[in-house]
């Protein structure tokens, strides 16, 4: 088993010219109509016009403009192989939280060889999206964003972090992205070696490393750049933070009706509150989630018109809920398993095809935004989950299975704009 790491041949932004606050985006897929109109108006060279352009026809537009700014040194290329080391700085809170990590490349590896294991499926609409902009450009925009185990945190440990930083920007969400180029080949070489035997989980970006698997594909080559993926690396060993993706009910639910199918399964302790109280008590019920948790599925319930947040407990055994199911018994012990099959699919009646669709029920990553569309009125119930394990991920990932649609979210998200990785 080997997982080989290069540095990369890489295309950064000439900040003799550009000023890099204005030219960094999020990831397209988190860009909205509004927002991405927004960064195209900071700069003519924002990173949006590659990665989301607006013309008629994106992809002829993209690779137009990539190759203008190429020319005219806007976008320049490194003077030698380089591993660019990312420290990712954020509130949270109240105390401040650093994500470290690193971009460099990788082998492509088919998912058969266990090298790199895959968390969640995927649609086919982004991944030819995608791929068309891959063939017109010939370049990784954005990273794949992987994770390791390094419990003795070698490469942490070895990293020089004296100098002056390539790059310190914050972004729009507030977070300090500081990132440090490391050229020399002693720190290359161990960097290499501690990943040469790791399994690497993708965290983020499935669309995107299919997407580089089917370019390679299209291509037909098992040599060359195309062979390789631009990447993030982070150690999950080092205080790594995942956040959950909560279930929001848009269709009509009358909330007492859902209390007693809750009931059925769960124990349910209430939190009741006035306005004046309201943010203490949802603090507690926040924290008492987070310690249920820890002991068994747990997850908190939310309703419009209802001056209370529920926490649910299961109360049943697991495998006596799910039996009517084809779960596999790597999966029954996710609260996301127990909420889709037996609440959401079972009680609410919901099909398949409208969880994918997200008809009727819509997929949250912020919390406070989960809490907010029961206040706003514009929904019925929020499910909310408690914080996913990065244990369970790499237990259901080696043994085969991906988690349910919509299971994680790693924040913060990597920046665009920092690397671009060409592939010809």
């Amino acid at each position: 088993m080997t997982l080989e790491v290069k540095p990369l041949n890489a295309i950064v932004y000439n900040q003799d010219k550009v000023d890099i606050n204005e030219v960094i985006a999020p990831p397209y897929d988190v860009i909205s109509e509004k927002y991405r109109d927004e960064l195209y108006e900071r700069s003519p060279y924002n990173i949006t016009r590659l990665i989301l352009s607006s013309a008629e026809n994106p992809y002829a537009d993209a690779s137009s403009s990539f190759e203008n700014w190429l020319a005219h040194d806007v976008l320049v290329k490194c003077d030698k192989p380089v591993i660019l080391y990312v420290l990712q700085k954020y509130n949270l809170n109240g105390k401040e939280v650093t994500r470290k990590g690193f971009i460099a490349r990788n082998k492509i590896e088919d998912f058969s060889t266990k090298n790199i294991l895959p968390h969640e499926f995927t649609m086919s609409g982004p991944k030819e999206d995608r791929l068309n902009l891959t063939k017109a450009c010939k370049a990784n925009f954005s990273q794949i964003f992987l994770v390791y185990s390094d419990p003795e945190k070698q490469i942490e440990n070895a990293v020089d972090l004296s100098g002056t930083p390539f790059i310190d920007v914050t972004d729009d969400n507030g977070v300090r992205n500081v990132v440090y180029k490391i050229e020399d080949e002693k720190t290359i070489s161990l960097i290499q070696n501690v990943l040469s035997d790791k399994t690497a989980l993708i965290a983020d970006g499935h669309h995107r490393y299919e997407t580089a698997m089917n370019y390679r594909n299209f291509l037909g080559v098992n040599t060359g750049e195309a062979n390789y993926v631009m990447s993030y690396f982070t150690n999950m060993d080092d205080d790594l933070l995942i956040y959950p993706t909560h279930r929001i009910i848009t269709k009509w639910v009358q909330p007492y009706v859902l209390l007693e199918s809750v009931k059925k399964y769960f124990d349910v302790k209430d939190y009741t509150f006035t306005g004046a109280d309201k943010l203490s008590v949802k603090k507690q019920f926040l924290i008492d989630l987070e310690k249920s948790a820890q002991n068994k599925i747990s997850m908190g319930l939310y309703m419009k018109n209802v001056n209370k947040f529920y926490l649910l407990s299961l109360r049943e055994n697991v495998d006596a809920i799910l039996d009517e199911y084809e779960v596999p018994d790597v999966l029954k012990t996710l609260d996301l398993t127990v909420l889709h099959k037996v609440i959401i699919s079972k009680e609410l009646g919901f099909t398949q095809e409208e969880q994918m669709a997200q008809d009727g029920i819509k997929y949250i990553k912020v919390e406070n935004e989960a809490f907010d569309m029961i206040d706003l009125g514009k929904a019925e119930a929020s499910f909310i989950m408690a914080y996913p394990k990065i244990e369970d991920i790499k237990r259901i990932s080696e043994a085969g299975y991906r988690m349910p649609q919509k299971s994680t979210y790693f924040y913060p998200k990597l920046l665009s704009g920092v690397v671009i990785n060409p592939l010809k």
